[in-house]
């Protein structure tokens, strides 16, 4: 599967984005589909992930604030970003992966990554 982040950009704190990330390929459905950012000297971090059902995860930091939801007939995973705060400021990074052998929160667990869309909060 190949995926494609978009939606990034500039916003205030207090504001809201929506990143999209497409997916081509077969059986998108199947697949266990997550977002991480990265913020500059940080290391690679959880936000959400979502199953093929209706799981839910979302980092502990940004509940209350972010949505991830997918649409299966359009091979997309969207992540809705309310009240940002500038310790949001991060490239996006969707993932994607058919088995999890690992844990959901891990990065490490993911086998195939979007290219990353920045989101920039001001303060």
């Amino acid at each position: 599967v190949q995926l494609q982040a978009s939606g990034g950009g500039l916003v205030q704190a207090g504001g809201s984005l929506t990143l999209s990330c497409a997916a081509s390929g077969r059986a998108f459905s199947t697949y266990r589909m997550g977002w991480f950012r990265q913020a500059p000297g940080k290391e690679r971090e959880f936000v959400a992930a979502m199953w093929s059902g209706s799981s839910t995860y979302l980092a502990d930091s940004v509940k209350g604030r972010f949505t991830i939801s997918r649409d299966n007939a359009k091979n997309t995973v969207s992540l809705q970003m309310n009240s940002l705060k500038p310790d949001d400021t991060a490239v996006y990074y969707c993932a994607a992966v058919l088995y999890l052998r690992g844990s959901n929160y891990s990065a490490t667990s993911y086998h195939y990554w979007g290219q990353g869309t920045l989101v920039t909060v001001s303060s």
